[in-house]
């Protein structure tokens, strides 16, 4: 039978229902990717229904309802076992008698959009036995004869209750899965997608219509997070300014005022960029929280943040980026000058460069940008030094992994982090020779030292850093 134009398909909905405090706002504020929803400790905050829809470039594909929990289950229960009446109208029925009793309030509100024929999911905290009420609960929504699954949202490493409450969920559920709604990555909410679509055959398409649109978003999120990275990069390391030098005037006092301006642009972009990231992921309310002592913390341009992101002294010499011109340009062992504190203190330099500083006397600080004096006009840029390239590289990639699997029901970090002297924490450190090569060529043509094959080495980087953000997507977010 074709479908007339003014028939609308119906949009999945599916009612998070459960017991107070039991988790449900969490489990639905993640599902949704909705930090809005109120999550809270004290039991039966949530006293109304509210519907979340789930919109992908404007078109809504899926809602996820929050409901109040079981006041009075016991009491329903019987009076379903009791009821003689059409099958099809028993919630109606029920609502109908027991909305004018105030008591009963927030199981009527929980009972609509099931009697509008939503889908359940039902919540419950495994980090606690099963009880006769929750059975109760269990086969309330059983008798609606809807299709349901279950939700066990563990604590982690909590699962003394967990063959129990399997147990008692086959006999009830169509679907069982383990979801700890405060630390879901993108893949686990995926996955849980996919086992809601398996458990009812007319929402089969539309559910799978809604994961290949969200896979399909989290892609361009990616894409998008990849350009901004890369125009941090290309706006920082191809800086340039010039002042004039009045004759009289102190030279290295406005090397010192120059220097500052650039910390100050690089700090703003990045923030900025850091922002426009955490918006891709929808992060709009509450900011996803660092642990203690995170990187992410440190100044751009502390002895600490270089100390620990960034390439190893081997890994620049062996890269290729300690060589020729482009890096002895970059270099000023002149101790009167301002320094942007870049802290990766090398050894020595291979070859001629080695001879020519030295060894290990070469140099304590690389400053990023190289002075010019020119007819009384002192220039500076475009950056010299490669290590501030991976030095924003690995905090763009660090605060991405953050945000985009910060799971939006989660409101707090507990776990500590601790940093470990002398030890890389960063991500490009530990990246293969011939990715590093690609960031060596991105870095000269962006620096202006190279011209050719631009088109190609852009995409290569681009390239790079998408497979990047892939293998972070689930990631432990504890490395930040």
């Amino acid at each position: 039978m074709n479908t007339l134009p003014s028939e609308k398909k119906k949009v999945p909905e599916f009612a998070v229902v459960g017991h107070p405090n039991e988790g449900k706002s969490s489990v639905l504020s993640t599902l949704a990717e909705d930090d809005t929803v109120r999550v809270s400790p004290t039991p039966g905050e949530t006293k109304e229904c509210r519907r979340f829809p789930v919109r992908v470039d404007g078109r809504e594909l899926i809602a996820f309802i929050d409901t109040p929990g079981f006041q009075n289950p016991r009491h329903i229960l019987q009076w379903i076992k009791e009821y003689q009446g059409d099958p099809a109208a028993m919630l109606t029925e029920f609502i109908r008698i027991h909305q004018p009793d105030p008591a009963f309030h927030d199981d009527c509100q929980l009972l609509q959009p099931l009697r509008d024929g939503a889908g359940i999911i039902f919540v419950v905290d495994g980090s606690r036995p099963v009880r006769n009420i929750d059975r109760a609960e269990m086969e309330i929504l059983r008798l609606t004869g809807l299709p349901r699954m279950a939700i066990l949202n563990c604590k982690e490493g909590d699962t003394r209750y967990l063959e129990q409450w399997q147990l008692d969920f086959r006999k009830h559920f169509n679907s069982v899965r383990i979801f700890n709604a405060t630390r879901a990555t993108y893949a686990e909410r995926i996955a849980l997608l996919e086992s809601l679509r398996a458990i009812d055959q007319d929402n089969e398409q539309a559910l799978r219509t809604v994961i290949q649109a969200f896979q399909s978003d989290w892609r361009r999120r990616n894409e998008q997070t990849v350009d901004l990275i890369l125009n941090l990069l290309a706006d920082t390391l191809a800086y340039k300014r010039s002042r004039p030098l009045k004759e009289g005037h102190n030279e290295e006092e406005l090397r010192a005022k120059m220097t500052e301006k650039f910390n100050q642009f690089v700090r703003k972009r990045e923030q900025q960029t850091h922002k426009q990231i955490r918006a891709l992921f929808k992060h709009n309310i509450f900011s996803p929280e660092l642990p203690e002592n995170s990187l992410l913390t440190e100044d751009l341009f502390s002895e600490k943040t270089w100390q620990f992101l960034g390439l190893s002294k081997n890994q620049l010499i062996v890269t290729g980026f300690i060589t020729g011109a482009g890096l002895a340009a970059g270099l000023d062992l002149a101790v009167g000058g301002a320094s942007l504190g870049m802290f990766s203190a090398l050894g020595g330099l291979a070859g001629a460069a080695a001879t020519a500083w030295r060894g290990r006397e070469l140099l304590s600080m690389i400053r990023p940008l190289g002075f010019r004096l020119d007819e009384q006009r002192l220039s500076i840029g475009p950056v010299r030094s490669p290590q501030l390239m991976f030095i924003l590289l690995d905090r763009a990639l660090l605060f991405y992994q953050q945000v985009s699997n910060w799971a939006h029901g989660r409101r707090d970090y507990e776990r500590k982090t601790n940093l470990t002297a002398g030890k890389k924490r960063g991500l490009t450190a530990s990246w293969a020779r011939s990715e590093l090569q690609i960031c060596e060529q991105f870095f000269r043509q962006v620096t202006g030292e190279e011209q050719q094959d631009s088109d190609e080495t852009a995409v290569e980087m681009r390239n790079l850093l998408l497979n990047k953000l892939v293998e972070l997507s689930g990631a432990d977010q504890d490395r930040a």
